[in-house]
């Protein structure tokens, strides 16, 4: 099983790992900073160096028994089992998505409606609502997310029990995508603490630390997407 180093620190950026398997997906390390495509969000990029090579990581994704797979790209040079390498992420690109990823949870929060998809890009995001009829004044929906984005609300995590979870299904948003279960415990991320706590919700993605690293968000067009289904995209400013 993978450590998963940015579950711990998602601002984690370059760090020396050992490759511990070679799979037809790619390289396996002991340990690493790279996020696994799952649950909307991206796998993330980079560069994985060693004594006498270099590979480019185009996206990591979940193998077998916990193990996070690095995949190279097409034609690279792979580093032997054993070897000691250095793993460094493409930060821009992370800490973008980290920047939606926050902000799609804190739209959850101004459009309280059951959520039935998602996804997480570099520039944008969308989150698909149960939502029969579309909302009056989205205007106003886009300045209530930048209204929470800018008190600057701290993002942190608490672990409980698979069972504490299902004693508390209403913790779960997503129809779609459920919460990642059976080790024995699950991740919340909350947004904002005491009496200015805003959002708790499970997800294992990665995260900023504070809401106003996020910026100004615009909202996109809502789109019909079924009889009850309602699509809500935003953008990331700058």
């Amino acid at each position: 099983m993978t450590e998963l180093l940015f579950r711990d620190d998602a601002y984690l950026r370059k760090v020396p790992a050992t490759v511990v398997a070679l799979t037809d997906q790619g390289v396996v390390l002991d340990r690493t900073v790279f996020y696994a495509t799952g649950g909307g969000q991206p796998g993330d990029s980079g560069v994985l160096r060693w004594d006498g090579g270099e590979a480019r990581i185009v996206t990591a994704e979940k193998g077998e028994n916990g193990a996070v797979v690095l995949v190279p790209a097409e034609g690279s040079a792979l580093p032997e089992i054993g070897a000691s390498v250095e793993q460094e992420l493409d930060w821009e690109r992370r800490h973008r998505l980290m920047r939606v990823h926050t902000a799609l949870h804190l739209l959850s929060v101004v459009i309280p409606l059951p959520v039935s998809g998602g996804a997480i890009g570099e520039e944008k995001g969308r989150l698909d609502f149960d939502m029969p009829e579309a909302p009056e004044d989205k205007q106003a929906l886009e300045d209530a997310l930048n209204a929470l984005i800018a008190r600057d609300l701290p993002v942190t995590e608490d672990w409980i029990t698979d069972e504490e979870l299902a004693a508390n299904p209403g913790l779960v948003k997503t129809m779609s995508v459920m919460p990642p279960m059976g080790q024995g415990r699950v991740r919340l991320v909350r947004i904002g603490q005491g009496d200015d706590q805003v959002d708790l919700q499970p997800c294992g993605g990665t995260h900023v630390a504070r809401t106003g690293e996020i910026g100004r968000v615009t909202l996109g067009k809502i789109e019909k997407k079924g009889r009850q289904n309602r699509r809500v995209s935003l953008l990331l400013a700058e």
